[in-house]
């Protein structure tokens, strides 16, 4: 029988800590969510190992390390209203359940929604809204949020997500993919913003945030 609570400690001690993650809301909300909840029951066993975790097709639970440091960066308080996009099976959400106010969470993927809604209610992330659409259009339904976590690494980010942030509010995405991809921070002001690039980390890509292709004549 696996010690789930002692795996979270592990995780979190040898897998979080151990990367400059040093916010207590962020170490205390890896603490308190179960991520062996969000997996299907072959996979439990897996659950606290240091990697992505696939859920669907293409789609992954982002590794606990680099997962957090996003969160620190994004420097989320108790007040204030998130916008998640890619929701997968609901893990980082449940992750910002604890740091945030209220969090909306948007899936492209119905099943994927569905099983992240009914994972969340389980736990009593009654904070949390699951709500479904294609990704890169944002949530303007709930606007202006504090806080936009995107949940993967994307080649552009939209106008269309920006302008969702209220004055001063804070994007948090890996921009890139593979090796060279950078956390960056983009904070509105205006109708413009400013942009900052903190550290590298490869995570697994999220869909529909590709560059248009252009035609090379």
């Amino acid at each position: 029988m696996i010690d789930y609570q002692a795996a979270r400690i592990k995780m979190v001690d040898n897998q979080i800590r151990t990367t400059d993650v040093t916010a207590h809301s962020v170490l205390e909300a890896f603490l308190s969510v179960p991520r062996e909840a969000f997996v299907s029951d072959a996979m439990k066993p897996l659950a606290y190992i240091d990697e992505d975790m696939q859920i669907a097709p293409g789609r992954y639970i982002m590794e606990p390390s680099p997962l957090a440091k996003l969160l620190q960066l994004a420097q989320i308080g108790e007040h204030d209203v998130v916008l998640e996009i890619g929701c997968g099976a609901g893990y980082a959400a449940a992750v910002l359940s604890q740091l945030a106010g209220s969090v909306v969470a948007i899936e492209s993927d119905e099943a994927l929604a569905a099983g992240a809604t009914e994972t969340l209610t389980k736990l009593g992330c009654d904070n949390v809204a699951v709500v479904t659409g294609p990704l890169e259009a944002g949530y303007p339904a709930e606007a202006p949020y504090d806080i936009i976590f995107v949940n993967g690494a994307v080649e552009i980010v939209p106008e269309a997500l920006i302008s969702q942030l209220r004055e001063g509010g804070r994007l948090v995405a890996v921009v890139g993919y593979g090796n060279a991809a950078r956390a960056t921070v983009l904070v509105r002001a205006g109708e413009s913003y400013s942009k900052s690039e903190h550290f590298n980390t490869s995570v697994k890509p999220l869909p529909g945030f590709r560059r248009a292709a252009e035609f090379v004549f």
